[in-house]
């Protein structure tokens, strides 16, 4: 790995890091602005006002907001943020199972996103021209225009309930006694060979994962159609094709790889719209995930929940994107080479 490649990778872990300080900060700001007291839900109806001072005190929140901050982000630094005020567990224990169905749920669509979107995009580059295209176009744009959750009603309907073939609610079917609801389900079935409830819980993703990816996928077929038509006007690509190269073999082995690059950067910025895009589709589909539990921690204003999640958003985001401009580095021969 060359030094220009480290440097960058280095700039852009400083970044991160900087980044996910800010937004802590931002995220702890606009929650003590909500006109909601957290201490409602943890005292009785007959506390005194002495009692309201005292929980307020044990929990850190009778400082100002600089001197609260302070004190969360050490305790933050140290893995500890705090106590679920509605549920009474750690926000870390919290976080700890609901983050890996999530996790299992984007990986998943993320790879039918690009099972979808490469032959996509290279049809459309194939129709560029042609009597189809305005068709194609159309049903693009049609595509764009459906958010996730409705795509999510839609397979609710025609694969649960007209059709019924596919589950649609929760992570796993009643008849199978797996212990514990979070971690890696599908890894832990997998190790244990368990195959009879690893097919089950592959079906109890198919229907949320599809979700998400056709919403997601049109964007990296207009992206990677737009980047095949300016590979194709390269000096490298009309070498190959006066070399006798059959068309096919120079659109695989030589546009396709090229044309990654920009899609590759693409799917790291439209990331955090694929990873938000879980909180709804986890509610529509009862899937016990980290956007069912912010969806909970709203509900019941549960401010150290609430920061705990939102927090976690936020870094998955910028942990994927240094991870994609990491890749982008070590596959541009121009940074690889420098």
């Amino acid at each position: 790995m060359s030094s220009g490649i480290v440097f960058l990778l280095m700039r852009k872990l400083g970044v991160v890091v900087l980044t996910s300080i800010v937004l802590s900060i931002v995220v702890f700001i606009v929650l003590r602005m909500i006109p909601a007291d957290p201490l409602g839900m943890l005292l009785p109806p007959s506390a005194t006002e002495a009692d309201a001072q005292a929980l307020r005190k044990a929990l850190g929140l009778d400082g100002s907001i600089a001197q609260q901050y302070l004190v969360w982000l050490g305790q933050a630094l140290q893995g500890n943020l705090g106590d679920s005020i509605f549920f009474r567990e750690s926000v870390m224990q919290l976080l700890a199972e609901a983050l890996p169905p999530t996790l299992e749920l984007v990986l998943i669509s993320l790879l039918m996103a690009l099972a979808i979107s490469i032959p996509g995009g290279v049809l459309l580059y194939k129709l560029e021209g042609r009597r189809g295209e305005v068709l194609a176009d159309f049903v693009l744009v049609l595509l764009l225009s459906i958010p996730s959750f409705l795509w999510g009603i839609i397979l609710i309907v025609l694969f649960g309930v007209l059709y019924p073939v596919l589950p649609f609610m929760g992570r796993l079917s009643a008849d199978f006694d797996v212990d514990g609801s979070g971690g890696f389900l599908l890894i832990s079935l997998l190790a244990s060979g368990q195959w009879s409830a690893w097919v089950d819980a592959v079906s109890h993703l198919l229907l949320p994962a599809l979700a998400l990816a056709l919403s997601f996928s049109p964007i990296i077929i207009r992206v990677l159609r737009s980047s095949l038509i300016d590979t194709a006007t390269e000096q490298y690509v009309m070498v190959a094709r006066l070399r006798g190269q059959s068309e096919w073999r120079v659109l695989v082995h030589h546009m396709l790889k090229n044309a990654a690059l920009p899609t590759l950067t693409l799917i790291g910025v439209q990331f955090g719209f694929l990873f938000g895009g879980t909180l709804l589709i986890e509610v529509i589909f009862s899937f016990p995930g980290i956007g069912n539990l912010m969806v909970q921690a709203i509900k019941n204003h549960d401010l150290p929940l609430i920061q705990g999640v939102a927090l976690v958003f936020c870094l998955m985001v910028l942990v994927v994107n240094f991870c994609i401009d990491g890749l982008y580095a070590v596959l541009n021969p121009r940074l690889r080479n420098s």
